[in-house]
């Protein structure tokens, strides 16, 4: 399996990481008009067919060099493994499939701008903490303090998006009655939107924060899995649980009417290529911080750092929703300070947390 060995090669990988957390969900926004609930049918399976490519050739090569990682090919880890190490795998996939599906709502609801900053920069704060507690590497003050500022950068976000809504209210004419309006001002429907959009992503990100801390486990201890071994076990439950939970969302909207599956099969080819397309864009940033995060102790990129750099995913999405979707257009002056002050503030949290590894106490 290949592994960084040194902390440069890791900085690259959790910043290729980082692009394609930040990256995926524009998938979902040049689908067009199909319904989230659809969308994550083809997701998922790009999700497992990237892992299933991973495994049988990063996670299967010796390479000779810093990227050499002493460790067991796909086949030998998961016949040496035990039943814990899988358990936590699937745990942590189960988890996650729950939380990026409310996330995914989310985002449908609220946009792209603030469903990505608040939820996942909150599973930034959850997992940051839990995944130190569990393995302690970097020097904290600079780790936690870079945290701090990535939080900080979300409430920022938050309010400018809550001010964006606002403003377009005033301009913008009441959508007529349906499934997701039944009557009011159009400030009241901005609001209505907005909470259920902020709500969303909070509980997402909750969730969200405990899928690493769960993967981490599986790869724990002489039995652990490797990177693209527990990446495998990992993606297989986030497809197979997608049947699951698509049949509550389907039928428990969060917004619009109940989708029926036949539905599906009324997607363009564009809408199921570009869902397969959102989850092996995924699933490669999601693998390259399991890589990151499994470097030798001497590189001090721990799994705390890993997924924190990753999580600079949250800025990637605004200035996608920023530059590209235009989703802070119109806001005016207020909007736009909020706006800016929210990428300084996430520049330099993302700063710290990148050069916890280089000041360590020895």
């Amino acid at each position: 399996m290949i592994v960084p060995q040194t902390y440069l090669t890791a900085l690259v990988v959790t910043i290729l990481s980082m692009i394609c957390w930040g990256s995926w969900a524009n998938t979902q926004k040049l689908a067009g008009k199909w319904r989230f609930e659809l969308y994550y049918f083809d997701y998922a399976f790009g999700v497992l067919l990237a892992a299933t490519i991973a495994a049988f050739t990063v996670g299967s090569a010796s390479f000779i060099g810093i990227y050499n990682f002493t460790g067991f090919e796909f086949v030998d880890d998961l016949l040496k493994t035990g039943k814990r190490q899988i358990f936590f795998g699937i745990a942590g996939g189960l988890v996650f499939n729950l939380a990026n599906m409310l996330l995914v709502a989310a985002i449908s609801v609220a946009g792209l701008a603030v469903a990505f900053p608040v939820g996942i920069g909150i599973a930034l704060v959850v997992g940051v903490v839990l995944n130190y507690i569990g393995n302690p590497q970097g020097n904290p003050g600079l780790l936690f303090t870079g945290t701090a500022l990535l939080v900080a950068a979300i409430v920022v976000d938050a309010l400018a998006y809550k001010a964006l809504a606002n403003a377009k209210a005033d301009k913008e004419p009441l959508p007529p009655s349906g499934p997701g309006n039944k009557g009011g001002t159009a400030h009241q429907y901005a609001a209505k939107r907005f909470w259920k959009g902020l709500i969303l992503s909070i509980v997402s990100g909750l969730l969200m924060g405990l899928f690493y801390p769960l993967v981490e486990m599986g790869k724990a201890g002489d039995l652990g899995l490797g990177p693209y071994s527990i990446g495998f076990v990992f993606a297989t439950a986030v497809f197979f649980s997608t049947f699951l939970y698509s049949i509550y969302f389907m039928n428990l909207p969060v917004e619009g009417p109940p989708v029926s599956p036949a539905d599906y099969f009324k997607g363009t080819r564009k809408q199921h290529l570009l869902g397969v397309l959102g989850g092996i864009i995924w699933c490669i940033g999601t693998l390259a911080n399991f890589a990151a995060a499994s470097a030798p102790e001497r590189v001090q990129v721990g799994p705390a750092i890993s997924y924190a750099l990753g999580q600079g995913a949250t800025m990637i999405s605004a200035l996608w929703g920023l530059l590209v979707w235009k989703e802070f257009a119109g806001g005016g002056p207020k909007v736009n300070a909020l706006v800016v002050t929210m990428l300084c503030l996430f520049a330099a949290g993302l700063g710290l947390v990148s050069i916890a590894p280089l000041y360590v106490a020895h």
